[in-house]
């Protein structure tokens, strides 16, 4: 008796601070019945070990964050499951990183859109609602100035995969069924 197993998909949800990733990913990934690894939990997970831990770009935890994240992704792709992966996924960055993936499975982006001003009051409720935040920003985003430069900054991933763009600016548009159907190839 021969198999012939299919890639899994991996969905890449995408986008700048407080556009609405996290939720969208962990409500996509029900949707779809598969798990979400997000790249902040990760991080959240790893700030218990690090109490004392003084957040930055680059901080002892960014630094492990990265290869946790993109080795739960790889052991999961290998087993055959589909995936939602959450992260800003900045272009430069985060693309090393994708590619060799390219390999384990078909990826689908689903890249979030915001207005500058939503995300900044996002990311300062959840700062606000979730103390183990601390772990990504200094102080929070207090410069309203400084957070619309950094979101207008934003590059999105620019592989050569199918992509869709969802604003989530009041729940989601498209739709979080339309969304799912994209996630499973079925769109």
């Amino acid at each position: 008796m021969t198999s012939s197993r299919v890639l899994p998909t991996l969905v890449v949800v995408s986008g700048p601070p407080g556009a609405g990733k996290t939720t969208l990913a962990h409500e996509l990934a029900r949707a779809v019945g598969c798990p979400a690894i997000c790249r902040d939990e990760i991080k959240e997970g790893m700030a218990h070990t690090a109490p004392a831990l003084e957040p930055g770009p680059r901080d002892e935890l960014a630094t492990r964050t990265l290869p946790a994240f993109f080795g739960v992704l790889e052991l999961l792709l290998r087993a055959g499951v589909t995936t939602v992966a959450e992260a800003a996924f900045q272009d430069r960055l985060w693309r090393p990183g994708l590619e060799p993936l390219r390999a384990l499975a078909g990826i689908r982006v689903v890249h979030c859109v915001v207005d500058a001003r939503i995300a900044l009051e996002r990311r300062r409720r959840r700062l606000a609602e979730n103390p183990l935040r601390r772990v990504h920003e200094k102080a929070g985003p207090q410069d309203a100035a400084a957070h619309v430069r950094r979101h207008e900054d934003f590059r999105r991933l620019s592989l050569d995969t199918p992509w869709m763009e969802v604003d989530t600016t009041r729940g989601y548009d498209p739709g979080l069924a339309e969304i799912a159907a994209f996630a499973g190839g079925r769109h």
